[in-house]
């Protein structure tokens, strides 16, 4: 029998609610915190989130508070905030988490202020936690409703087994690591990169055009990874390549939406005018960049996005850019 029984998903948007899902088919008893009080008793009053994931229905057994103290007591924590709020969302956990409580981030992204990776962010937030990363190629939807999904998950050597034991099932299968920086730089550069790919379809350059960025934006990811220790295995697994396949090529992908409307002449603000919030890639394209120029890392594809991002490039000098480097050896 598992050592963990109960998990606290702190963060109700759709991906919380999704994993709050997952979490209590694989038979943990699951509380679902959400920062607003109102929309806390709507899902339990109604068993569903129409606010965030409409049209999935909730198992009753899940539980939703606004009481932090109260979410915080489970075996497990698992952070489903995004990656610019992570740091005040553990900042308020922090001082009801038991020390050495195991929590599984579930963000993907670089914070933008500090360029730091989220499992450094929640370090310094949440020093007495035992911190994992949850990663890799699904959607909120996908897992909410069952279909067949599978993850990385990088934990600490000794404590990778049992918590991919506790949170999966066979409709959730997570395949655990110790890579902690590779899981986490695969699921933040690949959101940069499908922005890119959708920039490409956007401006109607073709699929040839597509597979090429793809692929080379792939390079970029691999150079950035082992620059800071990641494993090529990790990289070219579920959390990077797979990742990355999944975010540059399904119009489900916020990121991959986000590229094709400025692809299409949309300015920044025209394309994150959804009222979705604002894709993960926007934030972490400008940390990648400054990163990759610190430390002399050949990332043309991310550095064009950032520049778009930031308003230095228009989207044709940054395709005029791309196509105008020098001829080289693959690699």
């Amino acid at each position: 029998m598992s050592a963990y029984r109960s998990i606290a998903v702190i963060g109700a948007g759709a991906w919380g609610t999704a994993l709050a899902i997952s979490l209590q088919r694989a038979g943990l008893a699951t509380t679902l915190w959400a920062r607003d009080a109102a929309l806390a008793g709507e899902i339990n009053r109604t068993h569903s989130n129409t606010r965030r994931l409409p049209g999935v229905a909730l198992d009753p057994a899940i539980q939703a508070t606004a009481d932090i103290t109260e979410a915080a007591h489970g075996d497990l924590l698992l952070i489903a905030a995004p990656a610019q709020s992570l740091r005040g969302v553990a900042r308020l956990v922090a001082p009801h988490a038991r020390p050495g409580m195991p929590v599984v981030i579930a963000a993907k992204g670089l914070e933008q202020a500090t360029g730091q990776r989220m499992s450094e962010v929640l370090a310094e937030e949440m020093p007495g936690a035992m911190v994992a990363v949850l990663s890799g190629p699904s959607f909120a939807t996908d897992v909410a409703t069952g279909l067949p999904t599978a993850v990385t998950l990088a934990a600490p050597d000794g404590i990778g087994a049992a918590l991919a034991s506790a949170i999966g099932h066979k409709l959730f299968r997570p395949y655990w690591t110790s890579d902690i920086a590779g899981v986490e730089i695969g699921g933040s550069v690949k959101n940069v990169l499908a922005i890119a790919a959708g920039i490409i379809a956007g401006r109607g350059l073709g699929a040839s055009a597509h597979a090429a960025l793809v692929t080379r934006g792939f390079a970029e990811l691999m150079r950035f990874g082992m620059a800071f220790g990641a494993r090529p295995e990790t990289l070219t697994g579920l959390s990077g390549l797979g990742d990355l396949l999944l975010t540059a090529s399904s119009p489900q992908s916020r990121n991959l939406a986000l590229g094709l409307a400025l692809g299409r002449g949309a300015t920044l603000t025209e394309a994150t005018a959804s009222g979705k919030g604002i894709s993960e890639g926007v934030w972490t394209a400008g940390a990648v960049a400054r990163i990759a120029n610190a430390r002399s890392i050949d990332m043309p594809v991310a550095t064009a996005v950032a520049g778009i991002i930031d308003g230095r490039l228009d989207v044709d000098q940054a395709i005029e850019g791309l196509l105008s480097r020098p001829f080289r050896a693959e690699a």
